[in-house]
């Protein structure tokens, strides 16, 4: 056999196995599992038993873990992404809900609902490096591509806190709509949106000059009740084309046009749509579905729900392998 038919058949097998290797997990917090769905199939293959209250999920920057907050353990439990195992676990501070890791350093943060801090751990040690106090009931946590700021939003503050991830101190205050709850980046670290809950709203951050609102984008959904709207998990295309906005009851993702800051469309999801999460290549968006119990699957393209997806109970967070 010559070079260039191996070449040729290698590829043709590496092609299926590279889209295999998609997998999605989402975090149900009446299990207290994790379920795991195959890209390809779009299946649950596995279910991975965790600690109670499971929530927010992240993965390390190798991609060897998936570290996940079970709030009622207050703890991180740490899954190998190989074995689908918990192989060890970190003392979080009280009822965790959101965590995200630095890109420059093994550092987690963690938002301490009950402490009004964000807690800082070396998850390579397993120590706790220090706390930055914020607001009261703090929820969302979002980091900047470079790693130098972190926005963590206070639900019963009604605050957004810019923190220099330098000096580990929040530097700047700013008011939302009530109830934030979620913080995204744009790819390019100009900008961060920030869901409000009860505000039914997301604000637009400027990240580079004035660190203030620069825009709010407000939801109507046509023929649904007003207070149903509530605006919860936010995700964006690394393109700048796209931003999707979860809408709790409404049982609605809002797709939005990043740079005009124009609602496209409102996609009908599941019952109490509350996370979103993009696959590798941003053609498919999906969403976690607490009172329906399932993740919808959504093609980006088409602007359309393709799939439902039955998982745990009361599923709350989802990421994609990188």
């Amino acid at each position: 056999m010559n070079t260039g038919l191996r070449l040729a058949l290698a590829a043709l097998l590496v092609l299926p196995l590279t889209a295999q290797a998609e997998r999605i997990f989402v975090s149900n917090e009446k299990d207290n599992t994790v379920s795991v769905i195959d890209g390809e199939t779009l299946e649950v293959v596995e279910t991975i038993k965790v600690g109670r209250r499971p929530r927010a999920m992240v993965f390390t920057p190798d991609a060897s873990e998936l570290f996940v907050a079970v709030g009622d353990d207050e703890a991180i439990d740490m899954i190998d992404l190989e074995t689908l195992k918990v192989v060890r676990s970190q003392a979080s501070g009280e009822d965790p809900e959101v965590i995200r890791v630095d890109p420059n350093r093994p550092y987690l943060y963690v938002s301490n609902e009950d402490d009004n801090i964000v807690s800082v751990l070396d998850y390579e040690r397993r120590t706790r490096v220090t706390e930055i106090p914020v607001g009261v009931e703090p929820e969302g946590l979002g980091i900047s591509p470079d790693g130098k700021w972190m926005i963590a939003t206070s639900e019963t503050s009604n605050m957004a806190h810019i923190i220099d991830l330098e000096k580990m101190e929040a530097v700047y205050h700013r008011l939302m709509g009530a109830r934030p709850r979620h913080a995204e980046f744009t790819h390019d670290g100009s900008e961060a949106w920030v869901s409000a809950e009860i505000g039914a709203t997301v604000s637009i951050i400027d990240m580079q000059d004035s660190f203030d609102v620069k825009h709010t984008i407000r939801f109507d959904v046509p023929g649904v009740p007003r207070e149903t709207v509530q605006a919860v998990g936010v995700a964006l295309t690394s393109d700048g084309r796209y931003g999707f906005v979860a809408l709790g009851p409404s049982n609605r993702v809002a797709m939005i046009d990043q740079q005009t800051y124009e609602v496209l469309d409102y996609i009908l999801v599941g019952q109490r749509v509350w996370h979103l999460a993009l696959n590798a290549d941003e053609s498919r968006l999906y969403t976690t579905n607490g009172v329906s119990g399932d993740v919808t699957v959504i093609e980006v393209d088409d602007f359309e729900a393709i799939r439902s997806i039955p998982v745990g109970r009361f599923p709350w967070g989802v990421v994609v392998e990188p």
